[in-house]
Order: C-alpha cells, then sequence, then structure tokens
C-alpha cells in the first residue's frame, strides 16, 4: 500500500517492536507526529520536557529491557538537544535509534532555518548514522537502524529525514522484526588456551564489565567462578549481572571499588576479563596495573582485545559461548589459600565500611531504600558521589536493576533513565541522585506527573557538588571553587509545585518513617535527604594513581 515518509516510519517503528517512542515535535517532524496521532493504539509516545530527557529516557528503556529505545526530535536544537543522550548511549553500549528530521533536501546546506548537519555532529558519537534523501529508502533504512543497533557490541543509530521525504509516498510493506545478527563462533585455540591458564593459575579473578549483562552469562560467570574457586569483581556497568549475595561476589573494583575486590585484582595471578574495556577509572596507573596477573580477555568487539591493557590471551566471539566452552574442557580447581585471603580482604571491607547505628548516613540510608524496595526494583542514579555509594552498597539482586551512565558520566542523566525504566517495565524505579546533578534536568518532573510514570525521586542533598568538593579538600588544598552551590532551593515545595508529593529527612527515623509511605504512592514521589557535605566517597585512588596509592583513611594522609 501507498503510504507518506511519515506513516513509513511509524508503520516501520511499530513492526520493529516499538511500542513506545520518546520525543518532542518540533516543525520538521511534524508530519511524523501526526502519523503517530493516526497509530496512537498502536504505539505510544511519551512527550518530555526536553529532548535530552527524552534521549535519556529512550537510554533508560533500553537499560531496563535489553530492547532498542527510540527517540524522536525535530531539526537544528531538537537535535543537537539528543546529542548528550546519543553519546551517553554510545559509551555505554546502549542500543537506541534516534530519529531526526531536517530540512527539505532542496534546502540542505543552505543555512536554512533550524538546519544542522546532525549526521556530521554525531558521527563520533554513534555505531552509525544516515540520511535519507529517498522515500524509496526509508524503511529499509529504519530497520538496518535496528539491525545494527542490537548486533554486536550494541549501540546508538541516527537516521535524520529531510521533510520531503516525509511528505512524499511510496509503497509500504510490513516485514518481519530484524534479527541480531549472528556472533562469529570464537577460536578454538583460544579456548584451549585459556583452559590451560586457568589450569596453572592458583589466585585466579573473574573480572566482569556490562558485556556480562548484556550478554545474560551472569548465570555462566557464577558457575565459572564455583568451577575454578574463584571471586568475582566488576566494572560499575557489570554491577547487577551476579547478585551480590553470592559470596564470591566482592563487588566494583577501581577508583572507587570495594577495597577487597580492588586489592584482590591486584593479587592475582591470572584475570579473566569478560566484557569490559579497562576504562581508567577501572586501572587507575595502567602501567601498574595487575603487574603479576596474567590476562584473559573475552569480548564481543576485537578492537577492545589490548586497547588500554595488553592481555595475554584475547578471544572474541560470544561471552555465553566462550565461557560455556571454557567450562566443558575444565575440571574442579580448589585454592583455599587464595580464597582464604579473599575472604580475610572481605572482613576487612566490612570494617572500613561499617556504620554507627541509628546514624543517617548514605549507606544506612541506601539500606533503608533497600529495605523498603524489592528485588525486581530498579534503581537509577544520576553522576556523583551518591551514584558511587550506590554502586558500592545496594543488595541488587537481579540484572538489568542498575541503570547509571559509567563511560561518559552524565550528571542530569538519571530522570529521564528513571522515567525511561519505569515506563518500559511498569516497576517501581528508584531515582538516587544528588542536588547537583538533579538541578541538570529536574524539569522532567513534569513528565513524570503527567504520566503517573511510577518513580521515586530519593535527592542525597548536601548542598555541594560532593565528587569535585571530595577532590577539592583531599588534592586542593580546600579551595572550595564554586562547589558549594548555596541555592535556596527547597525541592518539597518544588515537588508540589510540579504536583507530586514531597518528604524531606533529616535524619534515619525520618527517613524510615517516610520510605514505606513514598513506595505506596502510584505515581511519582520525591523525598529530600539531608547528608554531610563532607560525607566522602572511600577507598579512592587519586587521579593517575595505582592500587599502592589507595586512601581508605583521609586523615591519615
Amino acid at each position: 500500500m501507498k503510504l507518506k515518509g511519515a506513516q513509513i516510519i511509524v508503520e516501520t517503528l511499530i513492526e520493529q517492536g516499538a511500542s513506545t517512542v520518546f520525543g518532542y515535535p518540533g516543525g520538521q517532524v511534524i508530519d511524523i507526529y501526526d502519523a503517530l496521532y493516526l497509530a496512537q493504539d498502536r504505539i505510544h509516545h511519551v512527550i518530555t520536557a526536553h529532548e535530552q530527557g527524552a534521549a535519556h529516557a529512550a537510554d533508560g528503556y533500553a537499560r531496563a529491557t535489553g530492547e532498542v529505545g527510540v527517540v524522536i526530535a525535530t531539526s537544528g536544537p531538537g537535535a543537537t538537544n539528543l546529542v548528550t543522550g546519543i553519546a551517553t548511549a554510545y559509551l555505554d553500549s546502549i542500543p537506541m535509534v534516534a530519529i531526526t528530521g531536517n530540512v527539505p533536501n532542496s534546502l540542505i546546506g543552505r543555512d536554512s532555518f533550524q538546519e544542522v548537519d546532525i549526521t556530521g555532529v554525531t558521527m563520533p558519537i554513534t555505531k552509525h548514522n544516515f540520511l535519507v534523501k529517498r522515500v524509496e529508502d526509508l524503511a529499509d533504512t529504519i530497520r538496518e537502524a535496528f539491525r545494527i543497533a542490537k548486533s554486536g557490541r550494541p549501540g546508538p543509530v541516527l537516521v535524520d529525514i529531510p521533510k520531503d521525504v516525509q511528505n512524499a509516498y511510496d509503497d509500504y510493506e510490513a516485514q518481519v522484526k530484524v534479527e541480531r545478527d549472528p556472533v562469529p563462533a570464537s577460536d578454538c585455540a583460544g579456548i584451549a588456551q585459556a583452559v590451560a591458564m586457568i589450569r596453572a593459575a592458583e589466585k585466579p579473578y573473574i573480572y566482569i564489565g556490562g558485556g556480562a549483562i548484556t550478554g545474560h552469562v551472569g548465570e555462566q560467570i557464577q558457575a565459572l567462578a564455583d568451577l575454578i574457586d574463584a571471586p568475582i569483581g566488576c566494572t560499575m556497568m557489570g554491577i547487577s549481572a551476579v547478585p551480590t549475595s553470592n559470596p564470591r561476589w566482592l563487588g566494583m573494583e577501581g577508583m572507587h571499588g570495594h577495597y577487597a575486590s580492588s586489592i584482590a585484582q591486584n593479587e592475582s595471578d591470572l584475570i579473566i576479563a569478560a566484557g569490559c574495556r579497562f576504562s581508567d577509572r577501572g586501572t587507575g596507573n595502567t602501567q601498574k596495573y595487575a603487574q603479576n596477573a596474567k590476562i584473559i580477555h573475552i569480548d564481543i568487539d576485537a578492537s577492545e582485545i589490548c586497547k588500554n591493557i595488553p592481555a595475554d590471551l584475547g578471544i572474541t566471539g560470544s561471552i555465553r559461548e566462550i565461557l560455556e566452552n571454557i567450562m566443558v574442557s575444565l575440571e574442579p580447581q580448589r585454592h583455599p589459600t587464595w580464597m582464604a585471603r579473599v575472604n580475610a580482604l572481605v572482613a576487612y571491607t566490612k570494617e572500613l565500611e561499617a556504620q554507627k547505628d541509628g546514624e543517617l548516613t548514605p549507606f544506612t540510608a541506601i539500606d533503608a531504600i533497600a529495605e523498603a524496595a524489592d528485588s525486581e526494583t530498579i534503581i537509577a542514579t544520576d553522576v556523583g558521589q551518591h551514584q558511587m555509594w550506590v554502586a558500592q552498597h545496594y543488595p541488587f539482586v537481579q540484572p538489568r536493576t542498575f541503570i547509571s551512565s559509567g563511560g561518559l558520566g552524565t550528571m542530569g542523566f538519571g530522570l529521564g533513565a528513571a522515567i525511561g525504566a519505569a515506563t518500559a517495565t511498569g516497576k517501581k524505579t528508584v531515582l538516587v541522585t544528588g542536588d547537583g546533578s538533579f538541578g541538570m534536568n529536574l524539569n522532567e518532573l513534569a513528565t513524570a506527573v503527567t504520566n503517573q510514570t511510577p518513580v521515586v525521586v530519593f535527592i542525597m542533598n548536601n548542598g555541594v557538588l560532593g565528587m569535585v568538593r571530595q577532590w577539592q579538600t583531599l588534592f586542593y588544598d580546600k579551595h572550595y571553587s564554586n562547589t558549594t552551590l548555596e541555592r535556596k532551593t527547597d525541592f518539597v515545595l518544588m515537588a508540589e509545585a510540579f504536583g507530586l508529593p514531597g518528604y524531606r529527612a533529616m535524619n534515619l527515623a525520618e527517613l524510615k518513617d517516610i520510605l514505606p509511605k513514598a513506595f505506596a504512592e502510584n505515581g511519582p514521589v520525591l523525598i529530600d535527604c539531608a547528608i554531610d557535605c563532607d560525607a566522602f566517597v572511600l577507598p579512592m585512588l587519586p587521579p593517575g594513581g595505582s592500587i599502592d596509592d589507595i586512601i581508605v583513611d583521609p586523615a591519615a594522609m
């Protein structure tokens, strides 16, 4: 049947399984929005307060479900407002399709009103992007965008569509949903070498990243750890792949990782890395990183092997297939001396993290949230100290219940992402944020209220930009340049103005009284929780430092 280009866009989105899309209308996408109106019984659109919030919502939707998130924006400023959200998805390998309108083909390159070369702008931060100049190419281009976004190492794809293409007519015939590309088989010789290296190891350490979640390999990771008698550590992006209750789980390592995880990795003689990219935040000084360990690096993306840290063995392909093939060839290993050392590190870590009874601290606040939540509750964060406290301490049980900006570290990410996650799953989603991050995109409260999205906004309010202030305290002689906010915003009154309930907690008893009431709300709710401005995220590796420089007590510096 013949359809307008705008209708072809919407029909192809429906065909590809996009039941919900996020966006903001404008002149160069008004035809797409007319098509969305005509198809509103088959596809749901959420209008956000700002295009950046829409991009983060599509990202959160994808992180919570593993499906491709979709965002729509108009040309010019609408398209450029997506850039931070696209870059956030790109750095964390999140499948997303961004559809932007543009001026008609005849006006491209003429500095027309609201014209921007958005394909040129986003080329470094997308897996691929397209400028569709013919309506005949439209449906297949969108299908290709979905295929690219979710195949191999996932990532965002942008499709820019001029207005005349949206208004032109062409035949449309629905097709099946595109599948992910098959992953090439892994190297058998590499499997055999990995098995030999594991057999020779006395102190193995399993290190997982976001690829362990994308690859659905939590069970395989736990089985491997039991088989070879090894602890499990992770990057921030690997959090929730394995339940924190697993006795082998040491948690996040690196700049703000658990003491046990970072020290055990440094002392190991074999690191089995799966789905991680050895970011500088995880390694510290690369010249001193895990100097006594051999490294097996398993990843779906061959470009990551030896990019940041030299690997003794790199194996590319499906992480699940590789791990299963390794385990088939291995007999059980036992390392009692090594695991005794690991358990001692865990005990010392618990001493470092111990809290005073009844005192409101970041960790006791997180404990109170966990007590009010259940295992399916999604926890989203913004970026800063609160993010690290959650990464260190929240008891995650199920995969895809931790949603946070890792690679780009995007302040203002959290509220849009929480809205996207809650919209996708229908589950209660908690946003743990700081007053600094929250101030960047708090306008999305309007979106949550309008849609009665079940988001609990929990603000760790310390009146400062806490992470930067911590650096200023430790490394800049307490020169608190522009990190003491001195804002007069009353978040509880602001919540009421937006149309959602607001609560204030000044101590732990108040917080424990408030949380059940907040979780009982069907729609969004806000909690403003007072946190000490001098609370630190510890341990900490100094910038450019190594594990030898780890800080556990600032007073001892």
